[in-house]
């Protein structure tokens, strides 16, 4: 319910929609105190309307922050400090379980403090998905679908039975059961309204832009809907549902400009590619990036969603577009209710969020612009999301990494046990229509279809080496890939169904058959997989595979056919025909007017209808689950899911005050691009690890420690799982790689090593290179660097979402100054790092770092402190931003 107050701007409206009456915060009502605001960019007016609202409601917001946004134009870059609170809170299962875990935690507590445990409810509506579980256990068979389903419940009831505890426990707290599709694309057809509704204490019904945050990188593909939202840490969203704004800095907004159309051939994941090397070559990361200019009329909804989707591989907190026609296209198809698109129209045409041709284009900080007729067909790999290459250089990109990244002279092949085949480095052993990305756009899963049906008829099959998989973000998919009769040839080709989730890209990919991993490992072969994901980072898809690529989907079919990245896969056959004949890519390559005739003829509305008619209902695995909502939730003793955090123990309702760093050691010396796959990996666990001790010594067996990711409802396991990644590589181990560091001479796991330090009472930091923390949102990977006494994080610069993670688990985040590195300062793991005078810390000012040397000497370099807002460092001062909403919500 939105409350009423007094606006001193006097800016609160009346829109009347087809006979409805809307109270509303007119923009062009403040313009008239304000200045004129026409030329902001749109999602800046989206975050002006949420200064008006909440002023008027009375919350902390001033009119100087609102004049701030109209001057922005004036000087569009970032620097004042405003409170923003979005519409709704998004989540899915991975990041959800934590944060659910947080608020049982945070009822207990606040019964200890002598508190209401009602408090802790969400404010917001909150929509949770569960789409990060299923594996790809079964495969390539007619019944692969129905036995991961089977499998996802076995191991994950524990979890589920908790989630269905919130969503009985907790007001405003929606659980939208497994195998109903992927949380993005649930959000882009079904829950986000364009234009949201609430009631305000009088009983008036106001309109307001639907915005959100949620707790996977990967919210942003709902900007592609007019819908501003970005992703953020579990901890960060949590606040978020318990009333507390979001602290940030006006942002910068970066410009895309758009012209021409693509070409034929060219799909929205080539565009998506080329546009994230260009964006991360300019440096977005904490940028706003919106989308302008004639090339966007020829973009359909889905190919937007697509490019708003990769905001996080690019660096940027969002990636926007305005709402027009195609938008309320989208909206009417996907079965939103005509009241509502009649809504969504009117409020974007009054308030200025209609993109319009006509229009002057808006201010930006920066501007980048793209031909649309200039992108190539492409892949990205083979460990960053950026690394565009076009489809003809891949083989020679691959060739050549394999001695530049892989130390290796020439190509090696070995044979398989028990097969008539043999397997070489740049193999695809991994071929996965996958991921929000790829799989909301109707267009690319038509073309994969296309190229399965075109393979299929000339006899092609897919190389005995590979895992194929299809698991679509909707169960829409299904419905126009089977009316299509596409579904038959992929499932011809091994493309049959897995499941409806993140699955492969997440990590999910399943166990690869035993002598393909046998070869693989026992000899030192680079695997590949060909992926439509959007994250291709070391580790991640496959503990088997060290090289990754993104593709799009159709690419994926023709690499799974051809079954290799070492041959130009456009210049030589893709495999044999039924005939004899060589069939090569653009034999079975379908074009754009193909695709076209099949999205006209068999998507419709009734679709989407029948789909979401009942979406939280589930099927009966999720209907048999049976719980009771209670105050507080029943920890179950000995549990490896679930279990009660020590966040909370010992806490008092008066912060205690910051102590200084003295003396710390460095737990890990990492280089650039370190990820938060590497912080806290997602994926299998190690028998032999921290992790997979512990859960052997729980009696789980091994076959049934599922992942880090289904773990993250319970502590111990994931704090022995931070820096667990088996790629990772800390300098102060040289030639090692995994998870290790030292202690003194001796080295071990870097939570063994922790734990030691921890018993000789001494503080860590951990240093680092550039963009540290880049990729996915998981609280984790700040939860786990704090559990493991790490104090302090010194780095060159930090993705967005990791830095404001760390601040909000009281880890202080510093960066070197410009020029300085841990290389030019010759910092190594037997130095000792004091920091001091923390009890007075300011946002954004100067530290002194000390630096004392095993012989003595000593010096002292300057650092940035990154905790970049007044409300950022009071969370920081609180030991954390839960901490700091239990104490004032106690109060």
């Amino acid at each position: 319910m939105t409350q009423v107050g007094k606006n001193s701007l006097d800016t609160r409206s009346t829109l009347d929609v087809a006979g409805k009456n809307f109270a509303y915060y007119s923009l062009s009502k403040a313009a008239e105190k304000i200045g004129d605001v026409s030329r902001l960019p749109f999602s800046m007016k989206v975050l002006l309307e949420n200064l008006l609202r909440f002023e008027d409601a009375g919350f902390t917001v001033s009119v100087g922050d609102i004049q701030a946004i109209a001057d922005w134009q004036k000087n569009p870059v970032t620097g004042k400090e405003i409170q923003y609170r979005p519409a709704r809170v998004l989540m899915q299962d991975f990041t959800g379980v934590p944060c659910v875990v947080d608020l049982a935690a945070m009822r207990d507590a606040i019964a200890k403090l002598g508190g209401d445990t009602s408090k802790i409810n969400p404010l917001v509506p909150v929509h949770l998905v569960i789409d990060h579980s299923v594996m790809v256990d079964e495969f390539g068979h007619p019944k692969a679908f129905e036995k991961n389903v089977e499998l996802e419940y076995e191991r994950n009831l524990e979890r589920y039975d908790f989630l269905k505890w919130g969503s009985k426990s907790l007001a405003n707290f929606k659980a939208v059961p497994p195998g109903t599709g992927i949380c993005h694309q649930v959000n882009l057809e079904h829950i986000a309204q364009g234009v949201w509704t609430s009631l305000d204490q009088d009983g008036a019904m106001v309109a307001y832009p639907d915005t959100c945050v949620g707790t996977d990188s990967h919210t942003t593909m709902i900007n592609g809907l007019g819908v501003l939202g970005w992703g953020v840490g579990g901890i960060e969203a949590e606040a978020a549902m318990l009333g507390q704004p979001v602290s940030m800095l006006i942002p910068e907004v970066v410009g895309f400009k758009m012209t021409g159309q693509l070409k034929e051939g060219v799909t929205a994941t080539d565009l998506v590619l080329t546009c994230t090397q260009m964006l991360r070559a300019r440096g977005v990361v904490g940028r706003f990036v919106e989308y302008f200019g004639p090339g966007l009329a020829s973009l359909s909804l889905a190919d937007r969603a697509t490019l708003a989707n990769m905001a996080p591989e690019y660096g940027a907190t969002c990636g926007f577009f305005g709402i027009d026609g195609k938008t309320l296209e989208y909206l009417r198809l996907t079965g939103r209710d005509e009241d509502q698109i009649a809504l969504v129209e009117a409020y974007a045409k009054e308030q200025g969020f209609w993109l319009d041709p006509n229009a002057p284009d808006p201010v930006f900080t920066d501007t980048l612009e793209l031909d649309l007729g200039s992108v190539v067909p492409s892949l990205a790999g083979p460990k960053r999301p950026q690394d565009k290459v076009a489809l003809p250089d891949v083989d020679d990109l691959f060739n050549g990494e394999l001695k530049s990244l892989y130390g290796k002279t020439s190509p090696k092949r070995t044979a398989v046990e028990g097969a008539s085949h043999d397997i070489g480095d740049g193999d695809v052993v991994i071929a996965a229509i996958t991921s929000c990305t790829n799989t909301s756009n109707p267009d690319v899963l038509i073309a994969a279809g296309l190229v399965a049906k075109k393979a299929n008829e000339q006899g092609l099959k897919p190389k005995p080496w590979v895992k194929t998989s299809l698991a679509p973000g909707s169960q829409v998919v299904t419905d126009y890939l089977e009316k299509a009769g596409l579904q038959q040839h992929l499932d011809a080709i091994g493309f049959d169904l897995v499941g409806y989730g993140c699955t492969t890209c997440i990590g999910n990919s399943g166990p690869l058959a035993e002598p393909i991993s046998k070869a693989i490992n026992g000899n030192d072969i680079v695997a590949a997989s060909v992926l439509s994901g959007n994250r291709n980072f070391e580790g991640r898809v496959s503990p088997d595979v060290r090289a990754n690529f993104l593709a799009s989907p159709p690419l994926v079919v023709a690499y799974a056919l051809k079954g290799t990245v070492t041959e130009d896969i456009v210049a030589t056959p893709i495999g044999t025909g039924k005939d004899g004949r060589d069939v090569f890519l653009k034999d079975i390559w379908p074009s754009n007017q193909e695709v076209a005739d099949i999205r006209a003829s068999s998507i419709d509305r009734t679709m989407f209808e029948a789909r979401y008619a009942d979406v939280y209902k589930g099927d009966t695995h999720w209907q048999a689950i049976d719980v009771v909502g209670s105050d507080t939730y029943q920890w179950r003793a000995g549990s490896t899911y679930v279990a009660n955090p020590p966040y909370f123990e010992g806490m008092s309702m008066t912060p205690a005050a910051v102590t200084d760093i003295v003396g710390a050691l460095p737990l890990a010396i990492l280089g650039d691009s370190v990820t938060t796959d590497h912080i806290s990996p997602a994926g299998s666990i190690k028998a032999d690890s921290p992790a997979g001790r512990y859960l052997i010594e729980h009696q789980v067996d091994k076959r049934d420690f599922n992942s880090y990711g289904s773990r993250r409802g319970n502590h111990e396991v994931m704090m022995r799982g931070t820096f667990a990644n088996i790629r990772i590589k800390n300098e102060m181990v040289p030639g090692i790689e995994g998870g290790m560091s030292r202690y003194g001479e001796e080295v071990g796991a870097i939570y063994d090593v922790a734990m030691k330090h921890k018993a000789d009472g001494t503080p860590l930091v951990v240093i680092a290179g550039k963009e540290y923390g880049t990729g996915s949102s998981r609280d984790w990977a700040a939860k786990g660097t704090n559990l493991l006494g790490v104090r302090a994080v010194i780095v060159e610069s930090f993705e967005r979402i990791h830095r404001s993670n760390l601040v909000g688990m009281g880890v202080l985040p510093l960066q070197f100054k410009d020029g300085e590195s841990r290389a030019t300062l010759g910092l190594t793991g037997d130095d000792k790092f004091s920091i001091r005078g923390l009890a007075g810390l300011e946002p954004g000012q100067d530290v002194a770092v000390d630096v004392t040397r095993p012989n003595g000497e000593s010096f002292t370099f300057t650092a940035s402190c990154r905790i970049d807002t007044a409300n950022e460092m009071e969370y920081y001062r609180n030991g954390g931003i839960l901490h700091y909403v239990l104490r004032k919500l106690a109060a």
